[in-house]
């Protein structure tokens, strides 16, 4: 019987890499917390219907990459897609709204069948960001600026943004005929999905990457064109925003994002360093998700962002995830090995991150491991320190060695920090 391995398109977070994880995650929550964001989590799977009524059957997420199945009470159930719509139902179902404006944040797997390749499994993870309750266009430019601070925090450079508007729903169903009117010439020439598209979703064959497909879309009608002037008034009171705080942004006309609900703003953070799966960040404004989906009239807006593909622009900057070791606690000889429990446990409660090596093995083999684990120092403990109730400190950058007594470890806690912080070149 040959081993079990994980589900295509899943894959393992491995502790080698777990510590990028843990980086992005601490940085989110400095960031948003500083912006008076809080956290909401929610379940994983949710009622078939939300994200059919949310996000739109003649979506791709809806009628093609969803992970849905029946329970035992004969009722259809979904893993999430994505976040927006489970943060709305929530907000409905708690009344949330009726505390006023929700600057909410969220994070963890969500699910899409979709081909597993760099930086997109079928299992992947995502970061999401929102604001219901304003419609004012500064909402707009916080949550978008909050994207900018958060990949600017973490580092990542070669970053481009597209925006644009999609206007009221009244000014894409205008669009949306004048898209009809023109692809319908083209429907033969037209990828088959194209087609499909054609009378169910015309907005998604501005997206498609079938390369005849993308020759005809380049004389198609230009979304902007059909924005009301109040739609178009907004637009543009965001681009003032987002240059007041010194944002670049290029205006795509082509942008409207894969989901039915957005309307106004849209926009898209990009890698040039992440080659066909560019997208980062992307989100918009969805005004009328809230009131579809049974709760009160109430503006929203939002973004994701894909964990996996942050990784990705990670590991380019750093190679490994940085090393959470202050102390490697070798010992030889049975006094010393039960000694180096009580050494690592002291530093611990002293707030050091401390490994102990358990192997028992020569001592030769255990300063290896030291050496491997990233830690700063090393603590020796053989049958002479375990007599006299020391420990040797061995500086592992420097080689400096002393000893210490170990119930002095306790009373030297603020000069060992501060030696940390010189080893560490901090």
């Amino acid at each position: 019987m040959g081993a079990i391995q994980a589900i295509r398109g899943t894959r393992d977070i491995l502790p080698e890499e777990v510590g990028y994880w843990q980086h992005i995650e601490a940085i989110a929550q400095d960031i948003l917390g500083r912006a008076a964001y809080r956290e909401i989590r929610t379940p994983i799977f949710e009622a078939t219907e939300l994200f059919e009524r949310g996000i739109g059957e003649a979506t791709d997420v809806v009628s093609k990459e969803m992970y849905t199945f029946t329970t035992r009470g004969d009722k259809s159930i979904t893993l999430r897609p994505e976040f927006t719509a489970g943060i709305v139902r929530s907000l409905i179902e708690h009344s949330l709204h009726a505390g006023g404006l929700q600057r909410l944040w969220a994070t963890g797997p969500v699910f899409r069948y979709e081909r597993p390749q760099a930086g997109r499994q079928r299992q992947f993870h995502q970061l999401d960001v929102e604001i219901l309750g304003s419609a004012d266009p500064r909402a707009d430019v916080e949550v978008i600026a909050l994207a900018c601070d958060f990949l600017q925090a973490l580092g990542l450079k070669n970053l481009r943004m597209d925006l644009n508007s999609v206007g009221t729903m009244s000014d894409r169903q205008h669009y949306r005929d004048a898209l009809v009117a023109y692809f319908t010439p083209y429907k033969n020439e037209l990828d088959a999905d194209s087609q499909d598209r054609l009378t169910r979703n015309p907005l998604r064959i501005l997206d498609s990457k079938d390369e005849r497909t993308k020759v005809i879309v380049k004389d198609a009608p230009v979304l902007l064109d059909y924005l009301s002037d109040e739609s178009k008034q907004r637009f543009e009171q965001v681009q003032q925003g987002l240059t007041d705080l010194g944002i670049d942004y290029a205006i795509n006309p082509r942008l409207v994002r894969g989901l039915d609900y957005y309307t106004h703003t849209a926009f898209e953070i990009q890698s040039d360093d992440l080659g066909a799966q560019a997208t980062v960040c992307g989100g918009g404004r969805y005004d009328g998700l809230v009131a579809q989906l049974g709760g009160p009239d109430t503006p929203a807006i939002g973004w994701g962002l894909g964990i996996e593909r942050l990784i990705l622009l990670l590991k380019q900057l750093q190679p490994t995830s940085s090393a959470a070791v202050d102390f490697y606690v070798v010992s030889r000889g049975d006094r010393a090995e039960a000694q180096s429990s009580v050494v690592a446990q002291t530093l611990r409660r002293l707030g050091f991150a401390v490994e102990v090596d358990l192997s028992g093995s020569a001592f030769g083999k255990q300063f290896k491991r030291a050496a491997r684990s990233g830690a700063a120092a090393c603590l020796i403990l053989g049958d002479s320190e375990a007599e006299n109730g020391t420990v040797q400190l061995k500086w592992l950058g420097s080689g400096n060695q002393v000893e210490m007594g170990q119930s002095d470890l306790a009373n030297q806690a603020d000069e060992l920090r501060q030696q940390l912080a010189q080893a560490r070149g901090s």
